[in-house]
C-alpha cells in the first residue's frame, strides 16, 4: 500500500515536471529560516533598526517552495495556483498578525522599568 501511494505522489510531480521530495525538502528546509528571520524581524523592531530586510527574508523563506514550483513546474491546473494563492494570503495574513503581537510585546518588555 506505501508504495503505491508513493508511486502516485511520485507520479504527479513526473506529470507536472515537479520532484515532489525536493519541493517537500524546499518547504520543510525553509521553516528554520523562517522562524529565524522572524526573531530577526522581531528584535530589529524592538530596537528600533530598519525591518525590510528580515522582512524580505521572511517572505522569501515563506513562499521559496511555491518558487520552486512556479520556475520547475509545468501545466498546473489553474486551480492549483488559486489554492496557492489563497493559502499564501492567509499564511501571509497570520504571519504579520503574530508578528504585530510578537512586536508589541516585545517593546512592551522593553519599556518595563
Amino acid at each position: 500500500m506505501l508504495e503505491s501511494i508513493n508511486q502516485w505522489f511520485l507520479s504527479l510531480g513526473a506529470e507536472y515536471g515537479v520532484n515532489p521530495y525536493i519541493f517537500g525538502a524546499i518547504y520543510v528546509g525553509a521553516i528554520p529560516f523562517f522562524l529565524l528571520s522572524i526573531g530577526w524581524l522581531v528584535r530589529n523592531a524592538k530596537s528600533g533598526k530598519s525591518t525590510l530586510l528580515p522582512t524580505m527574508c521572511a517572505g522569501f523563506f515563506f513562499v521559496s517552495a511555491y518558487l520552486y514550483l512556479a520556475i520547475a513546474g509545468r501545466n498546473i491546473p489553474i486551480w492549483v495556483w488559486i489554492f496557492l494563492g489563497a493559502l499564501i494570503l492567509y499564511g501571509a495574513w497570520s504571519s504579520i498578525r503574530d508578528t504585530r503581537k510578537k512586536i508589541a510585546a516585545a517593546k512592551a518588555e522593553a519599556t518595563k522599568p
